[in-house]
C-alpha cells in the first residue's frame, strides 16, 4: 500500500507538473502586448511597432458572451461598413489580439470587412483558467458566430480567421455544424493535433514522448477538465463544408510546416494551402506582405461572393 500510494503521488505530481506547464493560463499581464524576442524580428521591429500602434489606435466596441461552460468571453469589434461580410480573429498561445492580428486587421478593413477580435479563453479579458489548445476553444468559436449571426442578421457572411493556435482552433472548429453565414476559414501556421505539438516542444526541453505526452493527458484530464484527444484539426477539417486557406512559414521551427500539409491533405477539394520561404512561426505576413495580401485577399472575395 505504501508502494502504491507513493507511485500515485508521483503519477498525480507529474500530471500536476505537466498541467501547469502546458495548460495552466498566466493569472497576471495578460493583456500585456509579447515583445519579439529573436534575432529573426530585428528586420521588421519598426513595422511591427507601426502595425501596433495602429491597431491599439481604431476605435472598438467591446462586447462579450458567455460560453458553452459558462465562462465570459471579451471580443472587440470594429465597424466599418452596414452589411459588410464579417471577419473573426482568433489569436494563438499566451499570445494577444494585438500581436497575432495587427497586420491581418488592416488587411481585413482595408477590404472594406467588419472585424472583430476575441480574447480567447483564458487570455486577455476573457475569464479561465486552463487552455485547451483548441479542444474547448472551437465551441467557443461557434459561440462567436452565433452571437454574430444574431448581432447583424441572417444574412451576415463570415470567415473565420487564426493565428498558431488560433489557426488550430478554426480549423477543428470546421468540423461542428455551422450556421450557412460561414464561409471560409484562414489558418496562418496552425498545428493539428494538440499532443504532437506539446510533444514536439516538451522534446525541446529535455522531456521524452513517454514522460510529456501520458503526463499531458492526465493533467488535461485530471485538472483541465477536458479531453486532449477530443479532436484534432485532421479529423475536423475532413468534416468541413466550407472553404479552408492555410499559410504557412516554410522556416518555422515551433510550428513545422509539415504539420498543416497534414490538414490540407484531410479534405483537398475544400483545402488550399501556401507556404512561404524563410517565414517563421506566425512570420509570413512579415516577410512577403504583398503576396500574403494578395493570397488572402483573393480568397476572401472568392468566399464572400
Amino acid at each position: 500500500m505504501i508502494i502504491a500510494a507513493i507511485l500515485l503521488v508521483i503519477v498525480l505530481g507529474g500530471a500536476y507538473y505537466a498541467y501547469r506547464l502546458a495548460f495552466l493560463a498566466p493569472t497576471e499581464d495578460r493583456d500585456k502586448v509579447p515583445e519579439p524576442i529573436g534575432k529573426h524580428y530585428d528586420p521588421y521591429r519598426g513595422t511591427i511597432e507601426e502595425m501596433f500602434r495602429t491597431l491599439l489606435e481604431r476605435p472598438y466596441q467591446e462586447i462579450s458572451i458567455r460560453s458553452h461552460d459558462g465562462l465570459t468571453l471579451f471580443g472587440r469589434y470594429y465597424h466599418t461598413a452596414a452589411d459588410a461580410p464579417l471577419c473573426i480573429g482568433f489569436h494563438g498561445y499566451k499570445s494577444t489580439y494585438v500581436a497575432d492580428f495587427s497586420g491581418g486587421s488592416a488587411l481585413c478593413i482595408d477590404q472594406g470587412y467588419n472585424l472583430l477580435l476575441v480574447d480567447q479563453r483564458s487570455h486577455g479579458k476573457s475569464q479561465g483558467k486552463t487552455i485547451t489548445f483548441g479542444i474547448n476553444e472551437r465551441k467557443d468559436a461557434l459561440g462567436w458566430i452565433n452571437y454574430a449571426v444574431n448581432r447583424f442578421g441572417p444574412d451576415t457572411k463570415i470567415c473565420l480567421m487564426g493565428v498558431s493556435m488560433g489557426a488550430a482552433t478554426v480549423l477543428m472548429a470546421s468540423g461542428l455544424d455551422f450556421p450557412r453565414n460561414v464561409k471560409g476559414i484562414v489558418a496562418d501556421c496552425p498545428f493539428v493535433k494538440a499532443s504532437d505539438i506539446i510533444d514536439k516542444v516538451g522534446k525541446g526541453m529535455g522531456f521524452p514522448s513517454w514522460f510529456t505526452v501520458p503526463f499531458a493527458w492526465l493533467g488535461a484530464r485530471i485538472f483541465g477538465g477536458f479531453n486532449l484527444y477530443e479532436t484534432d484539426a485532421v479529423r475536423s477539417v475532413e468534416k468541413s463544408k466550407v472553404p479552408i486557406l492555410i499559410i504557412h512559414g516554410e522556416a518555422d521551427t515551433l510550428v513545422p510546416a509539415e504539420m498543416s500539409a497534414l490538414a490540407q491533405d484531410a479534405n483537398p477539394e475544400l483545402v488550399q494551402r501556401f507556404t512561404f520561404p524563410g517565414a517563421g512561426h506566425a512570420m509570413s505576413y512579415l516577410v512577403d506582405t504583398p503576396r500574403y495580401r494578395e493570397i488572402t485577399t483573393a480568397f476572401l472575395k472568392d468566399v464572400f461572393t
